[in-house]
């Protein structure tokens, strides 16, 4: 049997190094941060071969005095704290002495320092975990730390690096997370011979965040702030028409540290849920801020994972403040000769703000029966005004009318009359001129439209032309009555005659069977009919004359694909969505001119008009200047 041994301090210290120092941008964020906590205002960053070859970092911080080099490259040696208090209540981006330690012991590493009061600089080089001697040099004040061949002496770590672009794709995103971290503070990038990011100390957030991502952003940034006692968030998001296909442009900032937090993420793809498609993802730049005692960033060695003292808490205020922002802007897509480029034929959607409406958000976290948030706009639509036509019969069981109306009539408290097919063009041309007091103008929006191709309908508003996606917007319409009534209990229900029998497969038929309870209050209602077959008993009655197997097959999708991890208010978001779908009129479906007018009337009574659930838009706006333009008016 092998005998314990005691590791040698250079085992220890590459053992250290292969959990902090993972890669050349590893080296840079260390440095950087050192950087930042020396309050150096600025920091320059230069790189061969993507680092792999070689790193320098600059800055002009406070400095090193000559006697204390030797313990900046010792294990375990910092300035930054003093006890084990101190790991709950950290202010500085690194402290716990290992960055140094762990890249001097896999490169050629050199050290050079002055202070404000030393009339030299001190020097002193590591190679391999070998240090040198300290001797003097001349510079100016700050530091200079040089890092060449890193992991030269551990070829295995080596081998994994990849190939220098790639590596210096890594320092890049290692350099803008720090540098947007402190913009009143300069920093610069340079590969090679080229400058990549020459960044200058700003006073406004948001010109650091144009100057690396540039200006095609800066017109799709919503301002976001919220305070909930010593909770503070700040920043921007963009509106859903910019989105990536991944979550590497979600920046985070706690404290202005960048983190990686599961549950944070959560929030936000919960405020943008409904106004993005299935596999985009929203971008932000948040800065939070709080206490450091209420949490605890030594939990990660790179510290990009922290621990909340209530993440309850910080995932509300989240959630709630940028609800309340979107609630009050409107993210309906623009066509805008502003923003257009010149004769490319493309829209450009912008957001465009709207002081607000005066909703209200509020987060629903007690009834089983509500949804994550729920929002109350003025007189939302009942049950009675969407399409399926419920009665009650002899037996007093709800059920649906075979040719229910396709589209909800206008609001009782609306003065909208129902729209005449124009005769003649004189008709036209004066139905698109409406006076200040016409009625047919609803929350400053002209009510009365036309449908093209049996599935877009154009009407007008003050911006210019408005064209909807019919399909789109009876969605939403449907969707937010569904919900409202689910928030209130169960929705009306169509039961069945004879049941529907559908074969399952055994793990389909055990998802339905576990989630019999959920599907009870969206007016499901099955039972186990023997074996793997499944028995549909009553299904909501906006579904009309579904077919019960499509329903069930329709039901059993997101059970599946949620498994264990499916939560109830996204089980019922999910089949409201579903609902919604196959109970609007589709693209192709022809409507009267009433049923036109009334689905615009219904239009200003949603909250998210702008998106469909799934997240498609609902409506593109043709700005009147972007009309002149191409006209060549301007």
């Amino acid at each position: 049997m092998a005998s314990i041994r005691q590791l040698s301090q250079s085992v220890v210290n590459k053992i250290a190094a292969g959990e902090v120092i993972e890669r050349p941008a590893s080296v840079v964020k260390e440095l950087m941060e050192n950087a930042v906590d020396a309050r150096a205002d600025r920091v320059e960053v230069s790189v061969v071969k993507g680092g792999t070859e070689f790193i320098r970092v600059v800055d002009n911080g406070h400095g090193i005095v000559p006697e204390e080099l030797p313990l900046a490259v010792a294990s375990h040696a910092t300035s930054k704290i003093a006890d084990a208090g101190d790991l709950f209540s950290v202010t500085t981006m690194g402290f716990r002495g290992e960055a140094l330690a762990s890249i001097a012991e896999v490169s050629r590493f050199a050290l050079r320092s002055r202070t404000p009061e030393a009339p030299e600089g001190a020097e002193l080089r590591v190679e391999g975990g070998e240090v040198g001697s300290v001797v003097p040099c001349g510079m100016p004040v700050g530091t200079v730390v040089e890092v060449a061949d890193l992991f030269f002496n551990t070829p295995v770590r080596r081998k994994f690096l990849k190939k220098p672009q790639t590596e210096f794709g890594h320092v890049t995103e290692a350099f803008q997370r720090i540098s947007l971290a402190w913009p009143e503070r300069s920093f610069r990038l340079v590969h090679g011979e080229r400058t990549v990011h020459d960044l200058p100390a700003v006073e406004r957030w948001k010109d650091r965040i144009v100057a690396i991502f540039g200006r095609e952003l800066e017109e799709h940034l919503i301002p976001v702030q919220g305070e909930h006692g010593e909770l503070r968030l700040v920043g921007y998001v963009a509106d859903p028409s910019y989105h990536r296909s991944h979550t590497r442009m979600q920046y985070l900032l706690l404290n202005r540290r960048y983190i990686r937090d599961r549950s944070l993420q959560h929030a936000l793809a919960e405020a943008y849920r409904g106004l993005l498609i299935t596999g985009k993802y929203p971008v932000c730049f948040l800065r939070l801020e709080m206490p450091p005692d209420w949490v605890d960033v030594n939990v990660h060695p790179t510290k990009l994972e922290v621990r909340f003292q209530d993440s309850g808490q910080v995932y509300r205020h989240l959630l709630s403040t940028l609800r309340t922002h979107f609630l009050s802007t409107d993210l309906t897509a623009r066509v805008d000769a502003a923003h257009a480029p010149h004769g490319s034929g493309v829209p450009s959607p912008v957001p465009h703000a709207v002081p607000s409406s005066g909703m209200t958000t509020q987060l629903v976290t007690q009834s089983p029966q509500n949804l994550p948030w729920q929002v109350t706009p003025p007189a939302p639509p009942s049950l009675n005004e969407i399409p399926s036509a419920v009665h009650s019969n002899a037996t007093g069981e709800n059920v649906v009318s075979r040719e229910p109306s396709r589209v909800p009539a206008p609001a009782a408290h609306s003065s909208v009359p129902p729209a005449v097919p124009p005769e003649n063009l004189e008709d036209a041309q004066h139905r698109a001129q409406p006076t200040p007091d016409d009625p047919s103008t609803v929350a400053n929006a002209t009510v009365r439209g036309m449908q093209f191709h049996d599935r877009y309908l154009v009407t007008e508003d003050e911006r210019g032309i408005v064209i909807i996606d019919q399909h789109a917007l009876h969605e939403r319409v449907l969707y937010e009555a569904l919900r409202e009534r689910l928030s209130q209990g169960k929705l009306e229900q169509q039961r069945l005659l004879v049941p529907a029998t559908v074969q399952m497969s055994s793990q389909e038929c055990a998802a339905l069977l576990e989630a019999r309870e959920w599907l009870c209050d969206l007016g499901i209602e099955i039972e186990s009919f023997g074996g793997t077959t499944i028995a549909l008993t009553a299904y909501p009655a906006i579904l009309g004359n579904a077919s019960g197997e499509a329903i069930l097959r329709q039901v059993v999708e997101p059970l599946m694909e949620g498994a264990q991890k499916l939560e109830r208010r996204d089980l019922f978001d999910e089949l409201l969505q579903m609902m919604a779908c196959k109970a609007a009129v589709k693209a192709g479906d022809r409507l009267t001119p009433e049923e036109v007018d009334a689905l615009l009337a219904q239009r200003h009574l949603c909250q998210d008009a702008h998106h469909c659930p799934h997240g498609r838009p609902t409506a593109l706006v043709f700005t009147r200047e972007e009309l002149d333009r191409r006209f060549q008016r301007t």
